[in-house]
């Protein structure tokens, strides 16, 4: 018997990147794009490599292209780390893994590196299909710290909890990481909201343009970890704009959200350089009267806008530029 299980993408919606340094912040689920991982009983472990991991190029420039564009590494190592992390928590918690083997294998459709959560579905993914080979109970609130240490702690990736929160909670999370809380329980405090709460949302994404989130994040570790002030003062001001989404959300002001999420980018373009056509992406956004800020590490923005016929002023302008553009399906 095959077991398959789906993760979903996601868009950090304010207050990211400070989830991974004691902040704020509120998600969404993106249901337009998702990740999958099928299990079967095997004679011996195995996992099969998705297509788009392949090493089979039509040229040397395709490689090259590749790799420019998502690294040397695919989907295989989150498997690994995903496996070995899960074994390790049957271990600690005294459960049995009474059989041995299977076959692992794993697609998505997520657009990689673009700040979509696509590293992190495919593991919660995966963490979902070997819970259910096995049948094992993982509590909710504790599975994004599973997943969150199969990619940080074993692969070196730089990243918080919010991709895994979103992913395991989907809907709408309002999800706090403050030094109290995570020092006090373990981990954040995870509040599902009402998708019906948002206003209308767009996503924009440029599949060739982003970078894993190890690049984007490491300075902003180095200098949090040395109390660098700037870096210290934006991720309170990240928190508070994001108990601000939640007040105008909860108490019926949706159109407040997208000048909180402007300011959001602003501060983000103030403490990290980012490439012209990662800033872009917004300015497309504010030409058009919308508000955006970047959905994760960046090549995708998420954004509000007010009316149809401003989203589709939006879409023209995005696609005449070469980006992607959808609206992203947060309930099922």
């Amino acid at each position: 018997m095959t077991i398959e299980a789906t993760a979903f993408a996601r868009a950090g919606l304010i207050g990211n990147p400070s989830d991974g340094y004691f902040g704020k912040t509120i998600s969404i689920i993106v249901r337009n794009f998702s990740a999958t991982a099928s299990i079967e009983p095997a004679e011996r472990l195995e996992i099969v490599p998705s297509p788009a991991d392949l090493p089979r190029y039509a040229s040397v420039d395709e490689l090259i292209a590749s790799v420019r564009r998502i690294g040397y590494y695919g989907g295989e190592r989150l498997m690994k780390a995903t496996i070995r992390l899960f074994a390790d928590y049957c271990a600690a918690n005294g459960i049995a893994l009474k059989r041995d083997c299977f076959s692992l294998s794993y697609r998505s459709n997520i657009p990689r590196c673009v700040g979509l959560g696509g590293s992190s579905a495919l593991v919660t993914a995966a963490i979902r299909a070997l819970r259910e080979f096995y049948g094992v109970f993982i509590a909710r609130e504790a599975q994004p710290s599973i997943v969150l240490s199969a990619e940080r702690d074993e692969l070196g990736i730089g990243a918080g909890l919010q991709d895994r929160v979103i992913q395991t909670y989907e809907g709408m999370v309002y999800m706090d990481f403050s030094r109290e809380v995570m020092e006090t329980e373990g981990r954040g405090r995870y509040e599902p909201m009402p998708p019906s709460l948002l206003p209308p949302l767009f996503i924009a994404y440029d599949a060739n343009l982003g970078e894993g989130s190890e690049v984007v994040h490491n300075n902003l570790r180095e200098r949090f970890a040395r109390s660098d002030p700037e870096v210290v003062a934006a991720m309170q001001r990240f928190a508070e704009l994001t108990d601000a989404a939640r007040d105008a959300l909860t108490n019926g002001r949706p159109h407040e959200l997208g000048p909180l999420m402007s300011e959001n980018f602003d501060l983000r373009l103030r403490l990290c350089r980012l490439s012209e056509r990662n800033v872009r992406m917004i300015e497309i956004a504010r030409e058009a009267g919308a508000h955006a800020k970047f959905a994760g590490s960046g090549g995708a923005a998420v954004g509000t806008y007010e009316r149809e016929s401003m989203f589709d002023a939006l879409a023209a302008a995005y696609r005449a530029e070469g980006f992607e553009v959808i609206k992203p399906i947060v309930t099922g």
